[in-house]
């Protein structure tokens, strides 16, 4: 995400007004509601993970331990217990 100049798009008199509240600081002005995109909708993140899990509940049914999960998947057992627990539903 790049940053514009607040000069360069605003009218001077908004400016202004946002000065009386921030001086200087970096803000973030989020997205309308209607143009706001799920999370993962611009990439295939949402999918690898699911795979990935998947992944995981099939090495847990092959026998592998929680700890040994967690260890080969870079994640904590905190993490893998509540995969398991989401994909046996």
């Amino acid at each position: 995400m790049g940053y514009i100049r607040a000069e360069e798009i605003l009218p001077i008199e908004v400016i202004e007004l946002i000065q009386q509240y921030v001086d200087g600081e970096s803000i973030y002005i989020p997205r309308k509601a209607a143009n706001r995109q799920a999370w993962g909708a611009g990439t295939q993140i949402r999918q690898e993970l699911l795979t990935r899990n998947r992944q995981i509940y099939m090495d847990y049914l092959a026998g592998s331990r929680i700890s040994e999960l967690a260890c080969k998947y870079c994640l904590s057992e905190k993490s893998i217990q509540r995969i398991l627990r989401k994909i046996s539903r």
